[in-house]
């Protein structure tokens, strides 16, 4: 198994416990980072941690990796199954979405979602 693979798989563990340090220091400085709640892109440390203080405030997503696969440009695709509840527990949404890594130097330089 790739170091690339092991850091991801840490990141979705560390992410699903709501550790952000562990997280944002994997995460490069200067890291492009997708918002998957409210579109675009955030930008920095600052702004991923500023990004999920928000979406942890309104929901609880969790994040399962099922598959790793490399894309032609050398960057990590992950099929993730992604469930968010609202914060009473109820369900609000259940389903397959594609992340895609872009790590350089051990770090997180760029994060996007796809569909899956």
């Amino acid at each position: 198994m790739s170091d690339e693979v092991n850091l991801l798989k840490h990141l979705y563990d560390r992410f699903n416990a709501r550790d952000i340090e562990s997280v944002l220091a994997a995460l490069d400085a200067d890291v492009i980072w997708a918002n998957g709640m409210e579109g675009g892109h955030v930008h920095s440390r600052a702004g991923v941690r500023s990004y999920w203080t928000r979406q942890w405030a309104m929901v609880d997503p969790r994040v399962e990796p099922t598959a790793f696969s490399h894309g032609p440009d050398g960057e990590v695709i992950v099929q993730v199954h992604q469930i968010v509840r609202d914060l009473n527990g109820n369900l609000l949404a259940d389903k397959e979405v594609g992340h895609v890594f872009r790590i350089e130097d051990g770090v997180v330089k760029r994060f996007d979602i796809r569909d899956a």
